[in-house]
């Protein structure tokens, strides 16, 4: 039986809907993100601030010291990032900590820690080498723990989960060198073999793909008789006949994760090794990325922890024109950027994993706004850091030390953190993947509407029900609670933040009407308008996180616990975020799309290709895109298991 060795085609409309079929289709909980999509800010969602159980906490401050004590004394970020490479024993003491099982019950030998624990543990250790923080992030938050734990059999978790607790590392193979955020054309096949599956094809940037001892595998399988086929995922161990590894990567930041391209060659895999049935992979990745990517904005925010740390310290230090720098205008402006964003950056992280590990709401947006949001401002801030720090910013920390200064790796964390923005769906992926959860609400009233291939009656039916919901709906965006000067008196103290939380409540409103606007007047070509969907989102984004930290704000209040200052940094980053917000209002309807379309296709079409004269392209020979024609490899196997 021969494994298909064809590339696989298919179109706009047939990708879309293989996306739509993996999403969670329904609204079982509420959700604080789609209802401020929707112009309803539920404040009552999310304050008073939700809290982790005392035993809950008091497990995950006892694991933090460990880890804390193993990061500075068994933790070498300078040798890490020399040799890009994870010393083998500091991994094996990792594995003796118990930090592969953090997120694991404790049944199965894990830690048990609550998702808020498990974000906190990967900023501390994040901040230490971001490569050890994406090794334990891709083993638990995607790797095989997660989907067990959400759809596996209990054969499965009792044979599995023991070992990624302790001894095993694990990884996510999705990615394929000409298959990216388009899963319908997945090329990695299972091909039905008795009780078995045999597995072809070859997966690109496997995170800890190097080093992994098992595997998820997403591959899809043919459609026959018995077999209802589709995307389906896979446990797969890493030494199996036919698997090789046949390349670590090398990138311009995390110098030390095992990211590799793996190749499969009729690998045998038993039907036990199937994760749910067949068809339902997609939905599988999606559903376990629903909470794994709080994972990336936790080492975000130790990053901007860590950058606010380096400002201060540094920026009280250095003089210019006879006064720290920290005092001069253009660079406290920075520096009170820092500091705001880190504040609300890890608001919103904290009441996001705090909503996810009480399970009371559904937090697929909050996760996804997380992610989007810690990515984008953590890199901003490490920038910032890097200006802050002028020539010394540029210059490595070796050099640095070379020359008898502290060893400050400022560009270090410029070049880790750009990764962020591109792993676990990119910046302009999640705008489309938020913006498609934020309307549809809209598409399950009106989407028939838009639906070329609707028939007139079904569009009738569609428009009488679309005109009872927007009856009800649209009066709602007219007033509100934000227009009433008293509302919100319990955020009122020596700073008030009640007209924040106001200024939230009317422009959720005023961003519900402009996306039924935009709606009426684009409807089926919608989909298309990828830069209006992108300021929609980052608006939501703004909104989210000036809410988290208010509400953040008035927790730290009420527990005494530098409830003044933190009053002052949520006021300062929600009037940073307003400039952001009213900018980005403006750019709803003022804008170059059209232009900058007409642009790119000139482009594409070679118009403007005098423009590119006069350079040397120092690019090597090759194809843009690597051959992965399934077959048997013709390379050494690289993959080293950590034992």
């Amino acid at each position: 039986m021969s494994a298909p060795t064809t590339k696989r085609t298919v179109t706009e409309r047939e990708a879309r809907q293989v996306a739509e079929a993996a999403r969670e289709q329904g609204w079982r909980k509420p959700s604080f993100a789609k209802e401020l999509f929707l112009g309803r800010f539920r404040l009552d969602l999310i304050h008073p601030h939700p809290l982790p159980a005392d035993d809950d906490a008091q497990r995950g401050e006892e694991f933090l010291a460990k880890l804390r004590d193993f990061c500075e004394t068994k933790i070498d970020s300078a040798r890490i990032e020399r040799e890009a490479r994870i010393p083998d024993e500091v991994v094996d003491g990792l594995k003796e900590l118990g930090a592969l099982g953090m997120k694991i019950d404790t049944k199965y030998g894990g830690l048990g820690l609550t998702q808020v624990y498990y974000n906190k543990a990967l900023a501390l250790v994040g901040s230490a080498s971001p490569a050890i923080g994406a090794l334990l992030s891709a083993h638990q938050s995607i790797g095989v723990p997660q989907p067990l734990k959400l759809f596996g059999t209990q054969e499965q978790k009792d044979t599995y989960l023991p070992r990624c607790a302790r001894t095993d590392i694990s990884a996510f193979l999705l990615t394929e060198p000409d298959v990216g955020s388009d899963p319908a054309r997945l090329a990695t096949s299972a091909v039905p073999d008795g009780d078995d599956y045999i597995l072809d094809g070859v997966k690109l940037w496997t995170t800890n793909g190097v080093v992994a001892d098992l595997l998820v595998v997403m591959a899809r399988v043919p459609k026959s008789a018995g077999h209802k086929g589709g995307i389906t995922a896979f446990v797969v161990e890493a030494s199996a006949e036919g698997i090789t590894v046949e390349n670590r990567n090398a990138f311009m930041g995390l110098r030390g994760i095992e990211n590799g391209v793996t190749r499969f060659h009729r690998v045998r895999v038993p039907a036990g090794g199937r994760i749910g049935p067949e068809g339902a992979g997609l939905k599988i990745a999606l559903t376990t990325l629903n909470t794994g990517r709080l994972s990336l904005p936790a080492m975000c925010v130790g990053a901007g922890k860590w950058c606010l740390k380096i400002a201060r310290e540094w920026s009280a230090a250095r003089e210019q024109w006879g006064r720290p720098v920290a005092l001069h205008e253009a660079v406290g402006s920075k520096i009170s950027f820092i500091a705001a964003t880190t504040f609300a950056l890890e608001a919103v992280l904290d009441l996001s994993s705090q909503m996810a590990d009480e399970n009371r709401n559904d937090i697929r947006i909050e996760a996804a706004l997380a992610k989007l949001y810690g990515s984008e401002t953590a890199w901003r801030m490490a920038d910032e850091l890097v200006q802050i720090r002028g020539g010394r910013g540029f210059e490595t920390a070796a050099s640095l030390q070379a020359r008898g200064e502290r060893a400050v790796p400022a560009e270090q964390l410029l070049r880790d953190l750009r990764i962020n923005r591109i792993f676990e769906g990119s910046t302009e992926i999640m705008h489309l993947l938020i913006a498609r959860e934020a309307v549809d609400a809209h598409l399950a009233v009106a989407g028939d509407l838009i639906d070329p291939d609707k028939t007139l009656p079904d569009k009738a039916k569609a428009g009488a029900h679309a005109g009872v919901f927007y009856a009800k709906w649209l009066p709602r965006l007219v007033a509100g609670p934000g227009q009433l000067p008293s509302s919100y008196g319990e955020f009122k103290r020596e700073v008030d933040l009640s007209g924040h939380l106001r200024y939230v409540e009317r422009h959720a409103r005023k961003l519900a009407r402009s996306t039924f606007y935009a709606m009426s007047r684009w409807q089926g070509r919608m989909e298309t308008k990828q830069g209006f969907l992108g300021r929609i989102v980052d608006i939501g984004a703004e909104l989210f996180a000036m809410s988290a930290a208010c509400v953040r704000a008035e927790l730290l209040r009420s527990q005494g616990d530098h409830g003044r200052e933190a009053y002052q940094l949520a006021d300062a980053f929600c009037r940073q975020a307003r400039i952001r917000v009213d900018e980005l209002f403006g750019r709803l309807w003022a804008n170059t799309d059209d232009l900058d379309r007409k642009v790119v296709k000139g482009v594409l079409g070679g118009a403007y290709a005098w423009l590119e004269e006069g350079v040397i392209d120092p690019s090597g020979d090759g194809p843009w895109i690597a051959d992965a024609t399934p077959g048997p490899s013709a390379r050494r196997n690289v993959h080293r298991p950590i034992r």
